[in-house]
């Protein structure tokens, strides 16, 4: 009984106050500010579908139009992994354009590969790849109507551009991946301070610290290095601080910079010992748990390659975190016997003569997709309560039909007039970002901090 107050009682408070998701690995572009000229970021995320858990497409280029100019966003070629950024946002790119009124944004892609999970599979689910085929591999999308892209001279804006997966893979009248890929684009303008600008869980490996200007920069799995600046403001997990980041792999939320950099919000330590996986679980069997390895660093193939199943072992293992969350209640709510099919872990550890050896193991935020299920918003009051949906794979299959989702007074909710207006949305669908947990029963529950109706 205690075990469910603490639960009631703690992720009540994580629904106040979890952030939006973001992360994920990508490459990026970032040229030095010209004088008078704009400064434009691009973010990233996708709407899910159930079944995909990886989807690398090729950006070959990004570039903003009005009635008399184009002018280029991104042109090195940047290969992003939106499967990976379910319910996530990462920074895509960083340049400089000339000022001004932009009505639309022109996408080219290439060379799309999917990766699509069969839960049915014994004794373990599997992850089979398949190279995609381009109906169209350039798209114009207009920004919404009456809401363009400005930015004056000297002056920062935010591309913001959901891929929706959802949307964008073809399927036969099974449900089944066909391979077509049409890319089906949402855009929109933001600042670096709005919801939609804002970069969250950006992990890597800090490879250098600069303490006397406040600073360090991280390297991402493929490379990519960011410069991350911290202020009194930056929240560290535990007793960390920018003295004890050098050569620990951290997790990073926070701010787009004039200079391209990210103001940190806050800095997760989540391990020193410079080596991690990351995913979603696909199986639990005791302390065996079976993963779907969308992210490692190092690289550590060929025992554990990347976009593969992989069962770890955490028989050994005592440290349990929450991203972000570091008290008492962590481990009440998140341990070795909470563990639950859907969740998107990390595990920390060392390697070694090609032998990876896990010491802990940390809860993400992530985003879950499915079809509200009618009849089913509870309200406790304002946006206080919970509504049940359904879909294809993990977390209908874990749950054995339909899982519940809970909201908070600070939960945002995008293209629906919170649970009361969901009260009334037939069977839309829906994607909801938080956090998942174990209901008690060894089912999953999310704690939502948004949740947005797709069109």
């Amino acid at each position: 009984m205690r075990r469910y107050v603490l639960l009631a009682s703690f992720l009540a408070l994580i629904a106040l106050i979890l952030t939006a998701c973001g992360g994920g690995s990508s490459s990026s572009s970032s040229d030095p500010a010209t004088p008078g000229q704009a400064q434009v970021f691009v973010t990233g995320e996708d709407a899910p579908l159930p079944s995909v858990v990886s989807f690398y497409i090729t950006i070959n280029s990004i570039t903003l139009n009005n009635s008399s100019s184009q002018v280029t966003l991104l042109s090195t070629p940047t290969t992003v992994d939106f499967g990976r950024l379910m319910g996530l946002r990462s920074l895509l790119g960083f340049n400089s354009v000339a000022p001004g009124t932009y009505t639309s944004a022109t996408f080219s892609f290439s060379n799309p590969v999917i990766y699509y999970v069969n839960m049915a599979a014994q004794p373990v689910p599997t992850v089979t790849p398949m190279n995609g085929t381009l109906t169209n591999s350039t798209v114009t999308v207009p920004f919404p109507t009456g809401k363009p892209l400005t930015v004056g001279s000297n002056g920062m804006a935010g591309l913001h551009m959901d891929f929706d997966l959802h949307q964008s893979l073809a399927v036969n009248g099974s449900g089944q991946i066909t391979g077509a890929v049409n890319p089906n684009v949402n855009i929109m303008a933001v600042s670096a301070s709005q919801e939609f600008g804002q970069i969250t869980e950006f992990t890597g490996t800090v490879v250098s610290v600069n303490a006397s200007s406040n600073s360090f920069t991280m390297q991402g799995p493929w490379g990519f290095q960011e410069v991350i600046d911290v202020n009194s403001q930056t929240q560290y997990n535990g007793s960390n601080s920018i003295s004890n980041v050098q050569n620990a792999i951290v997790s990073v939320e926070g701010t787009v910079q004039a200079d391209g950099s990210i103001l940190a919000s806050d800095v997760e330590v989540i391990t020193t010992d410079k080596a991690f996986i990351s995913g979603r679980v696909l199986a639990v069997n005791g302390s065996q748990v079976t993963m779907f390895v969308g992210e490692e660093l190092p690289n550590m193939a060929p025992a554990i390659p990347i976009d593969t199943v992989y069962t770890v072992d955490l028989s050994t293992v005592t440290r349990y975190d929450i991203c972000f969350f570091n008290n008492w209640f962590t481990t009440q709510l998140f341990n070795g016997s909470t563990i639950v099919v859907g969740q998107r872990i990390f595990v920390g550890g060392t390697n070694s003569n090609n032998t990876f050896t896990p010491d802990m193991v940390s809860l993400r935020r992530q985003g879950v997709w499915g079809q509200l299920l009618e009849n089913s918003v509870q309200i406790t009051g304002g946006n206080v309560g919970s509504f049940q949906m359904q879909n294809d794979a993990l977390m209908s299959y874990a749950t054995g039909g339909p899982f519940t989702v809970n909201t908070g007074s600070g939960t945002i909710f995008e293209n629906i007039n919170g649970l009361t207006g969901l009260q009334s949305a037939g069977a839309a669908n829906l994607v909801a970002r938080g956090l998942v947990f174990d209901d008690g029963t060894g089912k999953p529950v999310v704690w939502a901090h948004f949740v947005a109706v797709l069109p």
